[in-house]
């Protein structure tokens, strides 16, 4: 799987391509275009039309991710999105799959798309109690998933908690534990208040020490804030170089470093700085 720095989201809305290329001039790693619940069921179909519309010209390689989040696949939105995609010869990318509850969901559309012969990716966002139970099988049900992502708010709804760090520290640590056991990056929900950036800080350092690859935005302005937290240090960048290139020649499973053991499952979190460290570069 190709590893590619995630350290940020941001949501551009399908209903206005317009917003596509500002979303992906923001500084952000991902962008995804919204069909679920940023889009009124009256403007389902125009959305979806236009969202599509949007993938029909080859994308530009400069380093954001393109993902469509489609609606639940148990809705008849969801499934119409998926008609849609299944439809088209230019798919999107990646598709986002909200408000999942089982693995058969992502096999069922895994099947689809592979009979249909694209080759698109898929993200699942983990924010029902079914899902957060059956997390460890979501992230090893497809080869076609990529990250897991944190939905905080739907939640905290769920479990009947307050949507704040401590409360949901189980539900993310369940995620977190998930989406490591697969290889995969696992992204943690955006902050809400635009007025603190500093809180938003916190929250990001926090979620960076929990093992989360990044954090979602809800405006540009968040995203540089964000980028950085989750950016590897220069020392870090080095270290992740040293201990690379340590293990290269030695080809053994583990290596000594700076007088510390270091065994050969810490190298795919190396490639995963070494990647980041690249697109910052560019």
């Amino acid at each position: 799987m190709q590893l590619r720095p995630r350290r940020t989201f941001i949501f551009a809305p399908g209903l206005d391509p317009a917003m596509f290329p500002k979303a992906l001039a923001s500084g952000t790693d991902i962008v995804c275009v919204e069909l679920e619940d940023g889009v009124a069921p009256k403007d389902k179909d125009l959305a979806r039309v236009r969202a599509l519309g949007l993938f029909s010209e080859p994308q530009v390689d400069d380093g954001v991710e393109r993902v469509v989040r489609i609606n639940c696949v148990r809705e008849a939105f969801g499934l119409a999105d998926v008609q849609a995609v299944l439809a088209t010869d230019t798919p999107p990318p990646v598709l986002m799959m909200p408000k999942v509850r089982t693995p058969d969901e992502v096999i069922w559309l895994d099947d689809l798309l592979s009979e249909r012969g694209h080759q698109t990716r898929l993200q699942v966002i983990i924010e029902t109690n079914q899902a957060l139970e059956a997390a460890y099988e979501i992230a090893h049900c497809s080869d076609r998933i990529t990250a897991l992502f944190f939905g905080g708010v739907d939640m905290a709804a769920e479990l009947r908690c307050a949507n704040a760090w401590e409360p949901l520290l189980y539900a993310r640590s369940r995620v977190v534990h998930a989406a490591a056991s697969a290889g995969l990056d696992v992204i943690d929900v955006p902050y809400l208040d635009l007025n603190d950036l500093a809180g938003m800080v916190i929250a990001a350092r926090q979620a960076k020490e929990l093992g989360f690859s990044g954090k979602g935005a809800i405006h540009p302005k968040q995203i540089a804030s964000l980028n950085e937290v989750f950016t590897p240090s220069d020392e870090e960048t080095a270290r992740a170089r040293r201990i690379i290139e340590t293990f290269e020649q030695a080809d053994t499973g583990l290596v000594v470093i700076d007088g510390k053991l270091i065994e050969k499952p810490v190298l795919r979190d190396m490639y995963r700085v070494l990647a980041i460290a690249d697109r910052v570069a560019t």
